[in-house]
């Protein structure tokens, strides 16, 4: 056991370098491949760690960049676009708290809703992980336990920055369905002129850009169920939107040469973060039926 309440120390092995697991796609760099498992890059989340990533919101005068959830905001939504692996949100959360988080010197994972990311690679895993059984993740590049302890309440900051990477999903499968529709030609004529597909691509970028804005204004209030709010709209963007992208491009999207479905399954397991979908939509509604009464 280590000293943070209730955490276990576990065990993970030094990766090599940065490498592509969609090597024609893109985007997913920062995990290796160990036995058909992905394995955490040590080098890469130092890396994070020297960047700031990790200590963000921890003041200047504890070592750490001292900015706020928004800015937390603009970088979780960029680690969402380029599909950035590990306990992001977990590692990030214990900076100040678990020694050696806020650099990149200790990954941390955390129980969540009943599910562990990545607890074999992690050093310090916040909640009771006894009796953690794997599971075979939807996600390639994200490993998954689940435990049998109960269902702590979500911290809100943990819902907003799974929302962001939500986001920066959304916007990235936006990016890659307008650039395949202009590029594929069917009949003489770019894929991109056909209606259906049109429809398909609007329907992503009106879906991405209603979740940003109301991701952002979450940032800056941070009043819960502006949050909530911004989870239900995140989530619907990235999910949907990657299942469009996904249609776009046809039999490409389920290859290994393409990124998108790396995308759709990362934010298929997105959605268990942090209590569900469900828990969001009861916060909101019981915050709404308040201001009604």
């Amino acid at each position: 056991m280590s000293g943070v309440g209730g955490e276990r120390a576990g065990r993970a092995g030094d990766g090599g370098g940065p490498v592509r697991l969609a090597e024609a796609g893109g985007g997913a760099a920062g995990a290796r491949r160990t036995a058909g498992s992905p394995r955490l890059d040590r080098a890469l989340w130092r890396a994070l760690g020297d960047l700031g990533f990790f200590a963000l919101r921890v003041p200047e005068a504890e070592g750490g960049v001292g900015l706020g959830l928004v800015e937390a905001v603009l970088v979780f939504e960029e680690a969402g676009r380029v599909l950035l692996p590990g306990p992001l949100v977990a590692t990030h959360l214990a900076a100040g708290a678990v020694p050696g988080a806020a650099t990149g010197e200790t990954v941390v994972a955390a129980v969540d809703g009943g599910l562990v990311e990545w607890l074999a690679d992690a050093d310090v895993v916040r909640g009771d992980a006894t009796g953690a059984v794997p599971l075979r993740s939807l996600d390639p590049l994200t490993p998954l336990h689940r435990v049998p302890a109960g269902r702590p309440a979500p911290d809100p900051v943990a819902i907003l920055l799974s929302a962001a990477e939500q986001l920066g999903t959304a916007l990235r499968v936006g990016e890659l369905a307008a650039q395949h529709a202009r590029a594929r030609e069917q009949f003489g004529r770019p894929v991109g002129a056909f209606q259906a597909v049109a429809h398909l691509c609007a329907g992503i970028l009106i879906r991405a850009e209603t979740a940003r804005a109301a991701v952002y204004a979450a940032a800056v209030t941070a009043d819960p169920a502006d949050i909530a709010a911004a989870r239900i709209l995140a989530d619907e963007a990235a999910v949907r939107g990657a299942r469009d992208c996904l249609q776009v491009h046809g039999g490409m999207g389920f290859t290994w040469e393409s990124e998108v479905h790396l995308h759709l399954k990362r934010a298929w397991v997105r959605t268990q973060r942090a209590g569900g979908l469900t828990q969001s939509e009861d916060l909101l509604a019981a915050a709404l039926a308040s201001e009604t009464v």
